[in-house]
């Protein structure tokens, strides 16, 4: 009888501190899971909601079932601004190649090499509201840097660059290069330094040249790299939005005026909280079907090896 006694109080003591630890852990997971209630998953099923309702604000939502995915469907600006994202994403492969050539150049042991990498990598926790206005000084046709420095070199006439339909587009591109470039390098300077050395020695041994080393050994171990940072990257490019609002405003002419912008000016410009949030949706599916299309053909290539 004692020893079933013992065995029952500590039965209970064990559920008691069983109960004590999850109440502890509930309570510090309290905040998180309430702001991502309150601040996530609400207003996501709120414009799942919306997104068949016709709905301005100052009047009572409307049901209108599919219609607002079928004016979708049928309009210009959305599928030009649609063309326009896509264009914008044609700078991550170009990215890319800038943080590889940064990340090679980085990984070698120099004195003070650790200042350059936090040099290059300063953009990237600099705020984007703030590098946007900085390069918008820099491509101002007047007395910009960049301006200022051709006119310096010769070229009499220099790009309007944010002004114009031509330029403006790739001048986003290559600010958007700039900030990322540090963080792209980060990841590619990881995984260069987990290659191991041993196959590097085994294809010197055997003749191989740089190019070959690099060709043979280095891209192919940088295959799970290459694949996380093009998923994000087209995360990301349907994403873009800050830059466009600080730079150009989506002009000249809508030019470089992108998906989320054109979901901003729906909602916000124009009230039309319905359309927007259809879009939302819209740009939800096509992100997540390039994802697994990106998953299923590219993730399949990738090698993946352990040091």
């Amino acid at each position: 009888m004692a020893v079933i006694k013992l065995v029952q109080t500590r039965s209970k003591l064990y559920k008691m501190q069983f109960l004590k630890d999850n109440l502890t852990a509930y309570a510090f997971l309290g905040p998180n899971i309430l702001g991502f209630l309150t601040f996530t998953l609400l207003p996501v099923l709120a414009s799942l909601v919306l997104a068949f309702a016709e709905w301005d604000i100052l009047t009572a939502p409307k049901f209108v079932g599919f219609a607002n995915f079928w004016t979708l469907l049928q309009d210009k600006l959305f599928w030009k601004y649609f063309s326009n994202t896509i264009y914008f994403m044609l700078g991550i492969p170009v990215g890319m190649a800038v943080s590889l050539i940064l990340a090679l150049l980085m990984n070698n042991k120099l004195k003070g090499i650790v200042i350059f990498r936090t040099v290059y990598f300063l953009p990237v926790v600099s705020s984007m509201i703030a590098v946007a206005l900085l390069w918008r000084w820099i491509y101002n046709p007047d007395f910009g840097l960049l301006n200022s420095f051709l006119r310096w070199i010769g070229i009499i006439n220099p790009p309007q660059w944010l002004s114009s339909k031509i330029w403006a587009k790739p001048a986003i591109m290559i600010m958007w290069v700039w900030k990322g470039a540090g963080y792209n390098m980060l990841l590619y300077l990881a995984a260069l330094q987990g290659i191991p050395q041993q196959l590097y020695e085994a294809a010197s041994i055997d003749g191989a040249s740089a190019w070959q080393r690099f060709w043979h050994i280095t891209l192919p171990m940088l295959g799970p790299t290459n694949f996380f940072i093009v998923i994000m990257g087209i995360i990301g490019g349907f994403q873009t939005f800050g830059e466009i609002y600080v730079m150009t405003g989506g002009g000249p002419a809508g030019s470089t005026t992108t998906i989320v912008y054109y979901i901003y000016n729906n909602a916000f410009q124009w009230f039309k909280m319905g359309y927007a949030s259809s879009i939302a949706w819209f740009l939800f599916i096509i992100i997540f079907i390039a994802t697994l299309l990106q998953w299923k053909y590219a993730g399949q290539k990738v090698e993946y090896s352990v040091g």
